[in-house]
């Protein structure tokens, strides 16, 4: 008996903190104006996509103490410009990054009780962690939670914030306004958490939203980050794209689910992708070729070597060799913000590695950094792309993409007018919405 084909889940990354973003392109457009959200969102509601995704920006990127060129200069706040967008989508998920290390479980919990009613049950929380004190200056725990620390209190954040969703039951507010009582429970909303982390008791005010909770997605490679997301998210992001990567990482992640007594579709894994359209698979190469050009110019390329040197480079060419001397150990003082500085575990292995890359295939330092950041996931005619796509979920390499356009806002648009009609052809993406919230749009239970 043949496997039932997998239905395959399709997100829309609003772009940001990262240089994937071609800004010397004609099409590209704000970060900031609502106008850019707009259009994304509406897009991927268009093509039925599961959800739109919004990271996050706690500071704004530094290097060698200036603020980082390649960075979006200014990030509206996530509940603000997805409440907003609640109101001009009816069914696409709104899913945003919160940090659990700088704000406290009663708010973000009532932050995304109060999106889930506003949307309708279309919610999702991306839960991260952040221990650089660089960022934390910005709040008053700024600093203090070391890095080995960082998922005890993620984890202590997503239970207490769960204890508050499920502080009210279905069917606790009664409209009987003559007798003027409004609580079926007078113990409605009432909560009391203390652990090593939070210290809180009352009660919380938002009653259930219509998915119960807000759907809890995570990105994390370590141990630590694999084990969290088995136990308490939905959805995980993942960096692997490709077949054999994809498929050691799904089955090493849902594997651990049973230790959780979960099951495998209770997890849905998703990795971040780019992509490269045009009519032929020679043409789309030719212009990926030209997108990684534009995305790494020789300025970009002397500040990622610098973020592994952790050394001013700028008398370097970008177009010539890279340096001999080897990267400074220690904390790295040239980047500052942790969405802009790689965390390489040894540096100086790494610059072996890229100097051995540039010998073998006789390239410059820009040509380089181009190899190693800037290659997109699927590049082609839409017919690849959609046969791509469908193979990687087919093979159970991850269960659906995130998609990072590398135009901001329209960049979004060719693959849903050429990829998203294929792959319904071929009986493997919905044609038409079939639930009303995000938990329904991933195949989640409630």
């Amino acid at each position: 008996m043949s496997k039932p084909r997998k239905q395959i889940h399709l997100a829309a990354h609003f772009p940001g903190v990262n240089n994937t973003t071609v800004w010397s392109d004609p099409a590209a457009g704000s970060h900031i104006d609502f106008s850019s959200f707009v259009h994304m969102a509406r897009t991927a509601e268009r093509a039925k996509f599961d959800f739109f995704f919004l990271a996050e920006g706690l500071r704004l990127r530094e290097q060698g103490g200036q603020i980082y060129d390649l960075d979006v200069v200014g990030r509206p706040d996530t509940f603000t410009v997805l409440a907003a967008l609640a109101a001009v989508t009816k069914h696409l998920g709104l899913t945003g990054t919160i940090n659990s290390t700088f704000n406290e479980p009663y708010e973000v919990a009532r932050q995304f009780a109060s999106l889930d009613h506003l949307s309708g049950g279309r919610a999702g929380w991306n839960v991260v962690t952040s221990w650089d004190a660089f960022t934390g200056e910005n709040f008053r725990r700024g600093g203090f939670l070391p890095e080995d620390q960082r998922y005890a209190r993620a984890e202590a954040f997503l239970r207490t914030a769960r204890e508050l969703f499920d502080s009210w039951r279905d069917g606790e507010i009664v409209a009987d306004r003559d007798a003027g009582v409004f609580l079926r429970d007078p113990h409605a909303g009432a909560f009391a958490h203390q652990d090593g982390h939070f210290d809180i008791a009352g009660r919380f005010n938002v009653p259930r939203s219509p998915q119960g909770r807000a759907v809890i997605l995570q990105a994390g490679d370590s141990h630590e980050g694999r084990e969290f997301a088995a136990a308490t998210a939905d959805a995980i992001f993942t960096r692997y794209g490709t077949l054999e990567a994809g498929q050691e990482f799904y089955a090493d992640v849902k594997g651990r689910l049973a230790r959780y007594d979960r099951t495998w579709d209770q997890l849905v894994v998703l990795p971040a992708a780019t992509f490269v359209l045009a009519d032929t698979d020679a043409e789309a190469e030719e212009r990926a070729h030209l997108v990684r050009r534009q995305q790494v110019s020789g300025p970009t390329a002397i500040a990622f070597a610098e973020q592994l040197w952790n050394r001013d480079l700028s008398t370097y060419d970008p177009d010539g060799p890279l340096p001999e001397i080897d990267p400074l150990p220690g904390e790295n003082t040239i980047s500052r913000g942790r969405a802009s500085v790689r965390m390489y575990r040894d540096p100086v292995a790494t610059a072996r590695e890229w100097r051995q890359l540039a010998e073998a295939k006789n390239l410059s330092l820009r040509e380089v950094i181009i190899e190693v950041t800037g290659r997109q996931t699927f590049v082609g005619a839409p017919a690849t792309v959609a046969e791509r796509i469908n193979l990687l979920v087919q093979e159970d390499a991850c269960d659906g993409f995130i998609l990072v356009p590398h135009v901001t806002p329209g960049g979004l648009d060719e693959f849903a007018d050429t990829v998203v009609p294929l792959l319904q052809e071929r009986g493997v993406f919905r044609t038409d919405y079939t639930g009303s919230t995000l938990r329904d749009h991933l195949g989640l239970r409630r």
